[in-house]
């Protein structure tokens, strides 16, 4: 896992409030002990990386919480800033592709 650097971090400071959802779980919930349950199902020496298991757990979060599908979850999270935010996306990176979360 890298991370990324993005001129436009400072603008999720400005545009969610600070009483959102999904501001306040990121804020509150460490969601790392997801690599800590995963870490014999993932080669890190072997094959294609993966896409972040974190990220993943958080997509699925994201379809429970606003019961919507894959392709909305996808979707929404293009142009949803809480959404992008909630995933630790900077504003201007892709998203994944809907099929990777059946």
């Amino acid at each position: 896992m890298s991370m990324v650097l993005s001129p436009y971090a400072g603008m999720y400071e400005l545009a969610i409030p600070k009483d959102n959802l999904l501001r306040q779980m990121n804020e509150l919930v460490d969601f790392n002990f997801i690599y800590d349950e995963l870490v014999n199902v993932y080669c890190q020496n072997n094959g294609r990386g993966a896409i972040d298991p974190v990220r993943m757990f958080k997509y699925l979060l994201l379809k429970s919480i606003f019961d919507i599908s894959d392709v909305d979850v996808v979707e929404r999270s293009k142009y949803d800033m809480s959404f992008k935010c909630f995933l630790e996306m900077t504003l201007e990176e892709g998203v994944i592709d809907a099929s990777s979360l059946t």
